[in-house]
């Protein structure tokens, strides 16, 4: 227990450290999500074993984990991409995995990259809302006709791979009795969305909203308790605890409405990026593996390709979008879409937690996804209406 107080304090000081340097005068601006990462490492285990994440720190990034999968299901505006955008993104984000998939199994037939198709699949179809929503906002394209569709894509880019690692990876159960857990949670969490739905025209909401102004802070701890509560339940059906974070914020999406649902999603950002979000990351990079990346000969060759495929996977679904996108908007549109780090570093931790993914492996994916958050955004802003496609 004494190491706890030093630790916390070298992690606390590394989650300020992070947004300070993004802040910094600079060519080229990096996300805060990457320099958390890389902090993370520096401190961790594998390079300067300042700290570890066991125990405390373990359980607090495990918290974190949970809390940033319920901001991302929070900031999905389904009244915003439902019709066009959404079936699209539907059927592109299909595409994309199938073409992921075959990737994976020539790749692991020749040994290039030997990995599980199935998880290595999932995560190569990932895009990251969370990194590309503010992204979008600073460059006031949140609310165009591209903003729009990109993030009906990121969306479904990110609830897709969470329902396959939460339906498909978690062998706790017989298939009959996994499957009857799967429908008993489908069916209890819509009960709890039409409750949300219902009470969005309710002068309940008014009333709960004024005590956000005192320390009550209710409606925050009611959010709170409908995040442990579905994660508890999906724990006890043996599904992944993602799926009940992510269905949490879907749900308190849907409730909170008008300038007293801003104040709470503002409170929400608050005890998510200001504190336990930040954590998460910082015990990723602990637990990265850096020496894996030379560990063979390939690797370097293995992460450029992955990156490369990173693109192309996300780029296939674009000649869904002819009447929807210009010819110069198509590549911005790939690489942003290709960004994947935070539910890539998901995946690839629950992959290695399971024993399904060797920690080399992950390691590997999560390189690639460095490079997406580090290189995909700048470039799609630098060919933004400067490369145009032929169709």
């Amino acid at each position: 227990m004494e190491a706890y107080p030093s630790e916390l304090l070298l992690i606390a000081f590394v989650a300020m450290l992070a947004p300070l340097l993004a802040e910094l005068p600079s060519g080229v601006r990096l996300p805060v999500v990457v320099l958390e990462v890389f902090l993370g490492l520096l401190i961790g285990p594998h390079v300067t074993n300042l700290a570890s994440p066991t125990g405390m720190i373990g359980t607090l990034g495990e918290l974190g984990l949970a809390f940033l999968l319920f901001m991302v299901g929070l900031e999905i505006d389904f009244d915003k991409i439902r019709g066009r955008p959404l079936s699209l993104a539907i059927g592109g984000w299909f595409f994309s995995f199938s073409l992921a998939m075959i990737c994976m199994f020539i790749f692991n037939s020749i040994g290039l990259i030997e990995t599980p198709i199935i998880l290595a699949a999932t995560a190569l179809s990932t895009t990251a809302l969370g990194i590309l929503a503010p992204i979008l906002r600073d460059r006031d394209e949140l609310n165009t006709a591209f903003g729009t569709y990109l993030v009906a894509t990121a969306a479904v880019g990110e609830f897709a791979p969470l329902v396959i690692i939460s339906l498909l990876l978690i062998p706790t159960h017989d298939t009959f009795l996994h499957n009857l857990f799967i429908v008993t949670f489908i069916i209890f969490a819509l009960a709890v969305a039409n409750i949300a739905l219902q009470m969005r025209s309710s002068p309940l909401i008014e009333r709960l909203a004024h005590t956000m102004q005192s320390s009550g802070q209710l409606p925050v701890r009611i959010c709170i308790l409908l995040q442990v509560l579905l994660v508890t339940i999906a724990a006890t059906f043996g599904l992944n605890i993602v799926l009940g974070a992510f269905t949490a914020g879907m749900v308190v999406g849907l409730t909170i409405k008008g300038n007293e649902g801003e104040l709470l999603r503002h409170k929400l950002d608050a005890i998510g990026y200001g504190f336990l979000i930040p954590i998460f990351f910082i015990v990723a990079g602990m637990r990265f593996e850096v020496s894996a990346l030379w560990s063979a000969p390939l690797a370097p060759l293995q992460v450029i390709l992955l990156s490369c495929l990173l693109v192309l996977i996300r780029a296939v679904p674009l000649f869904l979008y002819k009447k929807e996108l210009t010819p110069e908007e198509k590549v911005p549109f790939a690489f942003y879409s290709a960004t994947g780090l935070p539910l890539i570093l998901i995946i690839s931790e629950i992959g290695v937690d399971s024993g399904i993914m060797p920690p080399d492996r992950a390691s590997l994916l999560v390189s690639a996804g460095m490079v997406s958050v580090l290189l995909f955004p700048i470039l799609a802003a630098k060919l933004r209406g400067k490369f145009v496609l032929p169709w």
